[in-house]
């Protein structure tokens, strides 16, 4: 039997990893905190990276939106943000993936996130022209009626969450009928609609913003099943709340392990 790694092993394992996802100068977050706070340096990178990033559950790229997404939920993280937008682009990510992923988070972390977002990804990009262009062929359709819209929405809502769109309407439909068809307008039939991402990674993401959040269990509990719905697995929902410890904070990891287990009672 191997023995069990020293912090020595996991510190040169995370340095691995962070030079995969930082590029030349990943290291540059151990360093400048040399003056300061050495330890939490090296907790860095043996915990977040020796630990949780090289877990075999997730691609780097798949860690990396589920970074983002988060990060931009939190909405005060900025130098981090701009740090894994990097990150991303360094692991495969294109700018047009980084911005449908701000996007996707707008619908639960609100346009003020979303915007801030934005002006860190724009930056980013800006010093990074051989990524490519962040702007994809737009999927708004000017000529579609709302019923349109809303039709579109509820084939993608019964597509993800199937009967979800039941219990919004019963919920709502005595004092805000018209925020459930908001919600099936345009965060379905505008957001989830679109081509830039595949419906696996905007659960990802989805799942990974309502887990940072820490506010939003019932939705939380909802794209956990959507996740499993679109092809996602119990492993990637559970590599993705682990992550998040690292960057929500081990309360809000453990709140959305406990709606994984119920939602995971729920299915057998």
């Amino acid at each position: 039997m191997s023995s069990s790694p020293t912090a020595d092993d996991r510190f040169q394992r995370g340095l691995e990893v962070l030079d995969q996802v930082g590029g030349p100068n990943g290291r540059a977050v151990v360093n400048s905190l040399a003056d300061i706070a050495p330890d939490l340096g090296r907790f860095v990178v043996e915990f977040g990276y020796g630990d949780i990033y090289s877990r075999p559950g997730l691609t780097l790229k798949q860690r990396q939106i589920i970074t983002i997404a988060a990060l931009t939920a939190l909405g005060h993280a900025a130098p981090q943000l701009r740090w894994h937008i990097d990150g991303g682009l360094t692991v495969g990510l294109t700018p047009a993936e980084v911005v449908e992923t701000i996007i996707q988070v707008g619908v639960y972390a609100g346009f003020p996130a979303a915007l801030n977002a934005i002006t860190v990804a724009r930056a980013a990009f800006a010093d990074r022209p051989e990524a490519g262009n962040p702007v994809s062929e737009s999927d708004i359709r000017p000529q579609e009626t709302g019923e349109e819209r809303y039709q579109r929405g509820l084939a993608k809502l019964d597509e993800v969450d199937g009967d979800a769109a039941e219990h919004i309407f019963a919920a709502l439909a005595d004092t805000a009928p018209d925020l459930a068809r908001y919600i099936v307008e345009f965060a379905f039939g505008d957001v989830y609609s679109r081509t830039g991402l595949d419906l696996k990674t905007r659960e990802l993401a989805t799942v990974a913003a309502c887990t940072a959040l820490g506010t939003a269990g019932p939705q939380l509990r909802v794209h956990l099943h959507g996740l499993l719905n679109v092809g996602g697995t119990r492993e990637e929902a559970i590599e993705a709340i682990i992550q998040l410890g690292g960057y929500a904070g081990f309360p809000a990891a453990l709140n959305a392990i406990t709606a994984a287990r119920e939602v995971f009672a729920a299915r057998e």
